[in-house]
């Protein structure tokens, strides 16, 4: 198994070499924000672009094979238009499955994002910790091989919230979503066991901390979110070298595959992440 370098060991990208970088973070949806606003507090020297496959989102939806040849022929498309020196997958889904084929075909970094699992079995006092995923991510067996080879000293609930995805980008957009709803998509995070409790919540999935504050207080009683953004940002800093002053303004932009579903709210808080400009490159999905 090659495990991610934000889940503590593995694969070694090189430094690259002192200039101004464009960072490209990349996800199916919204989710990646949460990743950008950190990317972006560490390098603000960086030209940045988001994008979004929007046209494939969720990404659960498809099998395997079919969406490793997604993120391959999209991230084709944004390599050639764009040239960054780095790229952030700020999706759990497709990090677990589709970063070996990624760096086998591009010759720049990859950041991948991947269950917290080890910083969680490190924070843990009760050996109670749960994941909480998309089913795809609880599926795979990176994600068990992760917790087999970090927290084999805890109890380990994986959850896949088959709708807290949507529920993140809905919220996000300024539609209702209702907290009954997300109470049922966490519940089954939240486990006692012979008078000890989940004390540690990692969420494996780049949208959920989109809605933190309503997780919070829709809990049952308290416990750690690990929102894995910090360290991804880090890594990302890490491997691009320090920071280059530069007298222009940084570039933003941010890209959808398809777009049409964005509304007014959501351009509204796409501008609140820093992404003003919003763009098209259309890539329908063959499905």
């Amino acid at each position: 198994m090659q495990v991610d370098l934000l889940a503590g060991a593995g694969y070694a990208a090189p430094m690259l070499p002192l200039r101004i970088p464009t960072i490209l973070v990349f996800d199916s949806g919204l989710g990646g924000l949460t990743v950008l606003r950190e990317v972006m507090r560490q390098r603000p020297d960086a030209d940045i672009v988001y994008a979004a496959d929007d046209a494939a989102f969720p990404y659960g939806r498809l099998d395997e094979p079919a969406l490793v040849a997604r993120v391959l022929v999209v991230m084709e498309r944004l390599v050639a238009r764009f040239h960054p020196d780095l790229v952030v997958i700020a999706c759990n889904t497709a990090s677990t499955l589709v970063l070996p084929a990624l760096r086998a075909r591009f010759a720049i970094p990859f950041v991948g994002t991947v269950p917290a699992v080890k910083p969680a079995a490190e924070r843990t006092r009760s050996r109670l910790i749960s994941v909480l995923a998309t089913p795809g991510t609880v599926a795979r067996d990176y994600t068990r091989d992760l917790i087999e080879h970090y927290a084999a000293g805890c109890e380990v609930t994986l959850v896949g919230a088959s709708c807290l995805a949507g529920l993140a980008e809905a919220a996000l957009k300024g539609e209702p979503v209702d907290d009954a709803q997300i109470e049922a998509e966490i519940a089954p995070c939240f486990v006692t066991r012979d008078g000890r409790r989940t004390d540690v919540v990692t969420l494996a999935c780049t949208h959920y901390p989109l809605l933190l504050a309503r997780l919070q207080r829709l809990a049952p009683w308290p416990v750690e979110w690990i929102d894995p953004a910090p360290a991804i940002a880090r890594r990302t800093s890490q491997l691009l070298g320090p920071a280059q002053p530069r007298p222009e303004p940084v570039a933003t932009v941010a890209v959808f595959t398809d777009g049409s579903r964005l509304s007014g709210p959501a351009h509204i808080a796409l501008a609140g992440f820093g992404l003003a400009r919003i763009e098209t490159e259309p890539l329908p999905l063959a499905i």
